[in-house]
């Protein structure tokens, strides 16, 4: 198995290159979407959140009411320690376990918004880690395009790491700041260093 991290800041479009390793036969680990998972209310963190946050966390559906769960979450540098402590442990554990359910022989890409932020994500291991780039105005653009409001959208991105931080941690920079076609080429060429790399562990 090769472990590959994929990061990159908010509007930077990690997830289209997620999409395009997909497609080459990469298996995909989104950390957004265990995150979604581990607070169902079959999972043990769900209680854990109820228990802590109380029972208004709980919409009419018996799942997490997020909204309401922010706003107590947020409120006191207290409250958001005690939601991280919960979350990122169960986040953590289901990773190891999907992870560790990939074939043998398989090139793993674990998504993780914010892997150089996580001292947990950057102490998993990988391999190779993929940066995925492009400019602030063109990010700003495309999550405007999104419904999010611009400033909103940047104070986000100040909230996360920055470029310099994250190139420090790249073995490779994918640049997303131009067309599909080169933004492609660049995910090929990349496929196939990945292919190397595994090769080589052979």
């Amino acid at each position: 198995m090769l472990l590959v991290g994929l990061t990159g800041g908010i509007g930077a479009g990690k997830s289209t290159v997620a999409a395009l390793l997909a497609a080459h036969g990469a298996i995909i680990l989104d950390a957004d979407q265990v995150a979604r998972d581990v607070v169902e209310p079959d999972q043990p963190a769900f209680t854990e959140l109820v228990e802590r946050f109380g029972p208004d966390i709980v919409g009419s559906d018996g799942r997490l009411d997020r909204a309401e769960l922010a706003a107590r979450a947020f409120a006191t540098d207290e409250a958001r320690e005690a939601l991280n402590a919960i979350t990122h442990p169960a986040v953590h554990e289901e990773f190891g376990r999907r992870m560790t359910a990939a074939p043998a022989d398989a090139i793993v890409v674990m998504d993780v918004p914010l892997l150089v932020e996580s001292k947990t994500a950057v102490e998993r291991g990988y391999e190779v880690v993929i940066v995925v780039e492009a400019p602030e105005q063109l990010r700003l653009d495309r999550l405007e395009r999104r419904g999010l409001d611009r400033s909103d959208a940047s104070a986000r991105m100040r909230a996360q790491a920055t470029d310099e931080e994250r190139r420090a941690v790249a073995t490779h920079l994918i640049d997303n700041g131009a067309d599909h076609g080169s933004l492609t080429s660049q995910v090929d060429a990349l496929w196939t260093d990945l292919q190397s790399r595994h090769a080589a562990k052979a």
